[in-house]
């Protein structure tokens, strides 16, 4: 048995071998034709692997929450004792929309392995001036839906408490952070479930005909 398994490394690391030998033999002689090509499944098998693996959404929603954890630090807390009311909305959609456009969707795509892995995880992922434009209105958008959810949470405590004149649940950058991941990723659902129903819809018309 000890045996059968030391042949089974060696054909690994054979294999192994081979793979990287033969590409980099093809590469030195300056033969692009001669390049082997490998599926990614097969090129995985040679990557690199920590001892720890996070999952891949796990880091998304990490990243999200975190950037939106840090617009609320240094604006909703930065600036609450200036700006308040709709001033504080417009001020924060604005910092959060190029926050996102410019830091949150960059730092997904530095973490793709293979290009457009993560667009799926962004609401708008083309990069331009348009898309600039459009994550603004969008986090305005994301910030109404957590500002509402502040204000019903605090009227369901207040109600139920009878703790008139207080706030029971006050802005601060974790809660903040993760509610504007979770509107954020239920918004992102809706449009991948809705491209899903459009899809589905124009398959089945094309089957019908």
């Amino acid at each position: 048995m000890e045996h059968d398994k030391n042949k089974t490394e060696e054909s690994v690391h054979s294999r192994n071998f081979d793979l990287k030998t033969e590409a980099m033999d093809a590469l030195v002689n300056n033969d692009a034709e001669k390049v082997p090509d490998y599926s990614q499944e097969e090129l995985k098998k040679y990557r690199s692997r920590g001892t720890v693996r996070i999952p891949n959404w796990l880091k998304m929603i990490f990243i999200k929450a975190w950037f939106a954890g840090a617009v609320c630090f240094f604006i909703l807390w930065g600036l609450g004792n200036y700006v308040a009311g709709l001033d504080m909305l417009v001020v924060s959609a604005i910092t959060l929309g190029m926050v996102t456009d410019l830091l949150t969707n960059n730092v997904l795509r530095f973490l793709e392995a293979t290009p457009g892995e993560n667009d799926r995880w962004m609401m708008i992922p083309p990069k331009g001036i348009r898309s600039f434009v459009l994550n603004l209105f969008y986090c305005g958008i994301v910030l109404a839906g957590v500002f509402l959810f502040y204000n019903l949470l605090n009227y369901i405590i207040i109600t139920i408490t009878g703790a008139v004149d207080t706030i029971p649940i006050g802005v601060e950058p974790l809660l903040f952070g993760l509610l504007c991941m979770g509107f954020d990723m239920l918004f992102v659902g809706l449009k991948r479930l809705i491209k899903s129903i459009i899809r589905d819809a124009k398959t089945a018309a094309r089957s019908g005909k």
